[in-house]
């Protein structure tokens, strides 16, 4: 059991080595000051652990945020949520009406009950949404996120994939990141930013 950690855990170290590569053009796109920004995100209407579906069309006038992971992942989600979900307490009431979507880049595994399961442990402002292999696809394409499944020595398997939170203001638009190793306080900053406070 310990050797299988270790193989997930280098899984998701070559993640954010290749998320690294991915994004070597983040800082350009953080602040939208740059000429050559181009879009990040687009339309989604996703399966939602709380029942029904989540459209983008209808978070008009909402600030919201969107991180891809999986419920195996052993430290990348976990770690993320969780500190979203302290940077949501901090924030207080700029952050009542902010959402946050989890979607897995799993969806063999992650059922929307596992999904509803596992995201019982951070901010109930925090909602998991389960794509099909197609939407997921689009998805990945529109947000320029790499996801790859990875076997693993005991025949399961681990999941690749960028370690990225995408930031959208309240027009829908794409404003920034918030990086897997950026310090809290910068993590903070940005969403007090995207808020307005």
């Amino acid at each position: 059991m310990k050797h299988v950690r270790m193989i997930a855990a280098a899984a998701v170290s070559v993640a954010l080595a290749l998320g690294a590569v991915a994004w070597i053009g983040a800082d350009l796109l953080r602040d939208k000051t740059s000429s050559s920004v181009f879009d990040i995100g687009g339309p989604f209407v996703l399966a939602s652990a709380r029942g029904g579906t989540v459209d983008s069309k209808t978070l008009a006038g909402q600030s919201y945020a969107v991180f891809f992971g999986f419920t195996h992942c052993p430290e990348v989600c976990p770690t993320t949520l969780y500190e979203m979900s302290n940077n949501l307490v901090s924030l207080g009431d700029a952050a009542e009406d902010f959402r946050v979507f989890f979607i897995t880049v799993d969806p063999a595994r992650d059922t929307l009950a596992v999904m509803k399961d596992y995201v019982s442990n951070f901010d109930p402002r925090i909602e998991a949404l389960v794509p099909t292999d197609d939407q997921l696809k689009q998805l990945a394409s529109e947000f320029r996120v790499y996801y790859a499944r990875v076997p693993t020595s005991d025949g399961g398997y681990t999941m690749d994939h960028t370690a990225t939170t995408f930031l959208f203001d309240r027009n829908g638009s794409f404003t920034g990141t918030l990086s897997y190793d950026e310090a809290a306080e910068t993590k903070q900053a940005k969403l007090r930013k995207l808020l307005g406070r």
